[in-house]
């Protein structure tokens, strides 16, 4: 680990960050990495006219969560939910450009960019995009993560656009914490067998854990390390 390591996660709605990766988000904290935490969308705006007041709710949720997993800062925009394909990737890649100077990053986290949800592609390009690689760039490691209800649920033909993870995390020890940290986000729990479900989540640490040789594991591609 180096000194003073930091860690951004990029997501494209609030939730995603617990799901995709927040057993990783609690051990990095735990190994005395700086985690920081940018969302995109306000993540409701899609669905009804109540937007505002469960768009408040759902950054609620998001602060508490994030202070259960220790995110030390998050940052909000409130794009449509849903809607990012309607925004330039020069728009996207200058927002997240912004949180990477003001972060200085050693790491990232962010979507797989063949999920079926079309925010989490735009978010996934245009965070490769701000990443390009440069001189004097801090950001050295990118790892994608898998969300269920989205990742699995795209209909693939070719198979690049799977996602066939090379990077795990073992969470064993996170696990709890991660799911403590879910409840902040209940209204976005579903019954089982719906993939995001508390049964659904934890099936996918175990199965990933028994591809890692461990009790529960998140998955990632890994897209660059430096």
């Amino acid at each position: 680990m180096r000194k003073n390591d930091k860690v951004l996660v990029v997501v494209a709605h609030p939730d995603d960050e617990v799901l995709g990766c927040g057993g990783t988000i609690i051990k990095y904290k735990k190994q005395g990495k700086k985690i920081f935490l940018l969302t995109m969308t306000d993540g409701v705006s899609s669905r009804d006219k109540s937007t505002y007041i469960k768009s408040k709710e759902r950054k609620e949720a998001c602060k508490k969560a994030g202070k259960i997993m220790g995110i030390s800062k998050i940052f909000f925009n409130n794009l449509y939910d849903n809607e990012l394909d309607l925004i330039s990737n020069l728009k996207l890649t200058k927002i997240i450009e912004d949180v990477i100077k003001k972060v200085k990053p050693n790491t990232i986290l962010t979507h797989f960019n063949h999920d079926l949800n079309i925010d989490h592609k735009k978010v996934s390009n245009a965070v490769i995009t701000a990443c390009r690689p440069r001189i004097n760039n801090d950001v050295s490691k990118i790892l994608f993560f898998e969300v269920l209800s989205s990742t699995e649920w795209n209909i693939n033909s070719k198979k690049k656009n799977v996602f066939l993870p090379n990077w795990y995390e073992d969470i064993s020890t996170t696990f709890n914490k991660k799911m403590k940290a879910l409840e902040c986000y209940g209204k976005e729990l579903r019954k089982f067998p719906h993939s995001r479900s508390k049964k659904g989540i934890k099936l996918l640490s175990e199965f990933r854990g028994m591809a890692s040789g461990c009790k529960n594991a998140e998955a990632f591609i890994l897209g660059r390390k430096i």
